[in-house]
């Protein structure tokens, strides 16, 4: 039994993606931010952190969107949503999940410009690939999420980074994509400044 605890837009938006679209059955668990329910004590015992995502699997907590998302790819081989076919390509996978949570991610929190220069990389990065690795894999729906963030916000400009707005593109283009996108508006969105 899988159960996802959410908050709707944040980071937890990529399993939640992920989840859909490998056709996971699991119970969703969305978190208020504004209602502090990450620091109530029922979800602190399963979260020291108080952070999301986290997946519930059979009662045990895994936590970090990366490892969810790889979580999630293994268990379900047959969504092709991991590189299995190389060990390089496997290791391409681990060095774009571990740029997004550890140069993308915070760049937000440390100003604009910050965000921007992070996103000047990701677009380097991306190129003229219509994915991250050969093929659609977690990597993208990992990007698309803090992409997906970076173009809602009042200042962005979506034609600084053709790469990754054909990418976003094709990512709103796919069902899970937008059936996860329907659930969290219809909850609603609480993100952090």
């Amino acid at each position: 039994m899988l159960m996802l605890y959410f908050a709707p837009g944040s980071s937890s938006m990529a399993p939640h993606i992920a989840l859909h679209e490998v056709g996971a059955v699991f119970e969703p668990r969305p978190i208020s931010f504004s209602r502090k329910e990450n620091r109530d004590p029922g979800y602190l015992a399963i979260n020291p952190e108080g952070k999301v995502p986290t997946l519930l699997i059979d009662n045990r907590p895994l936590t970090e969107v990366a490892a969810i998302l790889f979580y999630v790819a293994r268990t379900n081989s047959g969504a092709k949503l991991w590189p299995f076919s190389s060990v390089e390509l496997e290791a391409q996978a681990l060095s774009w999940m571990s740029f997004i949570a550890s140069t993308i991610h915070p760049a937000r929190r440390r100003g604009e410009e910050h965000f921007v220069q992070a996103f000047h990389i990701a677009e380097h990065r991306l190129g003229p690939r219509p994915w991250a690795l050969d093929d659609y894999s977690v990597v993208d729906i990992h990007l698309f999420r803090l992409y997906w963030r970076f173009v809602n916000t009042p200042h962005a400009s979506r034609d600084a980074f053709p790469a990754l707005q054909a990418h976003y593109e094709r990512m709103m283009a796919r069902p899970a994509v937008r059936r996860t996108i329907e659930i969290e508006s219809a909850i609603g969105y609480e993100l952090p400044a």
